[in-house]
């Protein structure tokens, strides 16, 4: 399994999690650039997507997956696609002087 992966199961229940969570207060995300390039690099990921989902320690996550030329998310860890996520929410990771953030 590659850095920085959970597994299917995780992933569905921290997803189902965010969508019970009717006000999350996460306003952004920092994702490392180890999770962009090893899903990139993944056979057949010609895209990314992202899922957002609350973990159980209630913090937001966001999970990335490859996708393939028709749009399908390509989640099967014996072919070696993954679901990445060391992301880390703002709040509170925030760039406080950012144009994106002061609004």
């Amino acid at each position: 399994m590659s850095q920085n992966t959970i597994t299917l199961a995780q992933a569905q229940q921290w997803a189902k999690n965010w969508r019970d969570n009717p006000n999350p207060s996460v306003i952004a995300f920092l994702i490392p650039e180890v999770d962009l390039t090893q899903v990139i690099a993944e056979k057949e990921t010609v895209n990314v997507r992202t899922y957002l989902g609350i973990d159980d320690e209630n913090n937001c996550k966001l999970m990335i997956v490859g996708v393939d030329e028709s749009g399908n998310d390509l989640i099967d860890d014996a072919k070696g696609q993954y679901i990445y996520d060391m992301s880390s929410a703002c709040k509170p990771d925030c760039d406080v002087n950012s144009p994106l953030f002061n609004i």
